[in-house]
């Protein structure tokens, strides 16, 4: 999967893992907070690695740009070409195309795995086609047990791809050899072990495959003699890849797996050898006659005719993989929401169930437990009856959710008890005094004045006619003016008026003075608007009130005097 599908998948599960945390986990509000942060903090690394990590790929196959690499529609074998590789590419040339299959030459095994990744990442359409060749040529070798080192350090790269491609890739090897001299010159002779049971084919150009017991019954004496050369040359070599290479892979060594290849090849082709190479060492330990040495610039013909017969499983593109992924990830957030919306329901039947248990347990006696509880499964209910309508929080839904099976018991136990009245108010009698009088300033005094105007007695004696004193009520006369002028001025000019008043109603009535209280508000008590001339005339006035007291306006002999009347 390339790199741009990685980061979205893993920008989806951090969107998801937030959705989950903040919309359906049953958490407080610190532990959201936490969580969402540590999910935060974690896609910020697992972001971190994967740059790194492919940085690290980008070293590691920096020289097989991706113009080596097979189109993603490619129909063939993909072929990472391992041991022996050198002999088989162009000086300077990493891969060889062919109709069936495409070569990719492995420098050492360090970078098959790697390189096995990178394809996974770039070409996961590919990774179905992908197989490994081994190539082994003898003659290349001096020394067994270097060789058996190396072998041991590409199987090694091999079981190493699985974490890459999901399963250990298909493993074949194919073994060049240089023909016995009497055959220099002969064409290329493939002999191939594609099962046990059909045995060694042999497969020449132009004339198809045909066991190995027919190819060595060739008529001519020359050819005869020739293929029983191969023949003979071929039992060697199979008893040397029988021992140096097949026990090698059959043989598990520690956590090296048992690797049987799936196809097996040998030709016999002018190979360019090293001087005391591991065939001439078979060779002379088997006919004391050393086999000479070759030198050839072509490269070794590749290994077409097995190609059919390894195995395919079919590929996914990068878009499937990712799609495939994505799937998955909404496949754990559904389950996990619906786990989590499951839990949000348990909470609420146990907490509704909680409050009718109390509620039931409860007899009303004293009332306010039961009342408190009450209260509560109205809250329940309002709050049940809110979602009914609108429509329940999305960390209850889902299809789990379960408060409309709780409304019927909420109802009916808020229906079935009520508390007892409160008993009556003991009803004291209060003496009802007159209500507020208002008199109009202007009629009593002059503009700016406190002295009441003369002829204003008989408005005064008129207008007080129910205003009497009485023991425990205080007579309130408070003056009030409106905003014109200075208001200090105003405050002070309505104190004196109110006294003004109080002096007259005192004086006629012989009302002792403690019955009085005197106040002026100035400005500060409008009961109209001062904007128009009417409203500040309304403004302008003294109020007289009766307010109850306690021990005021002691009368002697508890007398009501007759203020005006």
């Amino acid at each position: 999967m390339r790199e741009a599908y990685r980061s979205r998948l893993t920008a989806l599960g951090a969107l998801l893992a937030l959705w989950l945390v903040l919309g359906f986990w049953p958490l407080s509000t610190g532990s959201r907070v936490a969580l969402s942060l540590l999910v935060v903090l974690v896609t910020g690394v697992m972001f971190w690695r994967q740059l790194r990590a492919s940085q690290a790929r980008a070293t590691a196959v920096r020289e097989m740009v991706d113009e080596t690499l097979p189109p993603e529609d490619f129909q063939g074998a993909v072929i990472l070409v391992c041991g022996d590789n050198t002999p088989l590419f162009v000086s300077g040339s990493r891969h060889r195309e062919t109709r069936q299959g495409w070569y990719l030459c492995v420098k050492d095994a360090e970078q098959l795995p790697l390189f096995a990744q990178h394809l996974s990442l770039v070409r996961p359409a590919l990774v179905s086609q992908i197989s490994v060749m081994l190539a082994v040529v003898p003659e290349q070798h001096t020394s067994s047990d270097d060789f058996t080192q190396s072998l041991r350090g590409w199987q090694r790269a091999v079981v190493q791809c699985r974490a890459a491609l999901g399963t250990l890739p298909p493993l074949w090897t194919v073994i060049w050899l240089s023909p016995p001299v009497a055959c220099a010159q002969a064409e290329p002779v493939w002999f191939t072990t594609v099962s046990q049971r059909s045995g060694i084919q042999v497969y020449q150009p132009g004339q198809g495959n045909v066991s190995l017991t027919e190819w060595t019954r060739e008529t001519g004496s020359d050819a005869r003699f020739s293929r029983l050369s191969q023949g003979l040359w071929l039992d060697s070599l199979l008893a040397w890849q029988s021992r140096a290479v097949n026990d090698l892979l059959s043989v598990r060594q520690g956590e090296l797996p048992v690797m049987m290849p799936c196809v097996q090849g040998m030709c016999m082709v002018p190979v360019s050898g090293i001087a005391g190479n591991l065939w001439q060492q078979h060779i002379t330990s088997v006919t004391a006659l050393p086999p000479d040495a070759v030198v050839t610039t072509e490269p070794l013909p590749l290994p077409e005719l097995l190609l059919p017969a390894l195995p395919r499983r079919r590929g996914v593109s990068r878009r499937m993989v990712f799609w495939r992924y994505a799937g998955l990830l909404g496949g754990i957030f559904l389950a996990l929401a619906m786990l989590a919306s499951w839990m949000n329901n348990q909470r609420l039947i146990r907490n509704v169930g909680d409050h009718l248990a109390l509620y039931h347990q409860l007899t009303g006696k004293p009332v306010a437990p039961k009342l408190r509880a009450q209260q509560r499964l109205r809250a329940d209910g309002a709050l049940l009856d809110d979602w009914q309508r609108r429509g329940e929080p999305l960390r209850y839904r889902l299809g789990l959710y379960q408060g409309l099976r709780l409304v019927p018991p909420v109802e009916a136990a808020v229906s079935d008890w009520a508390p007892p009245p409160p008993p009556p108010p003991v009803i004291k009698k209060i003496i009802q005094g007159p209500k507020t009088l208002r008199l109009d300033s202007m009629s009593l005094f002059d503009s700016g004045k406190s002295a009441l105007k003369a002829g204003s007695t008989k408005m005064l004696v008129n207008s007080l006619v129910g205003v009497k004193a009485r023991p425990g009520w205080l007579i309130v006369v408070s003056g009030h003016t409106d905003n014109t002028g200075n208001p200090k001025l105003n405050q002070t000019l309505s104190l004196k008026r109110a006294e003004a008043v109080r002096d007259w109603m005192r004086d006629t009535g012989d009302v002792p003075e403690s019955c009085f209280a005197v106040q002026g508000y100035g400005e500060s008590r409008p009961i109209a608007t001062n904007d128009t001339s009417d409203g500040r005339a309304l403004n302008r006035r003294v109020e007289i009130s009766l307010v109850p007291q306690a021990n005021a306006c002691q009368i002697p002999g508890h007398t009501p005097g007759v203020i005006a009347g």
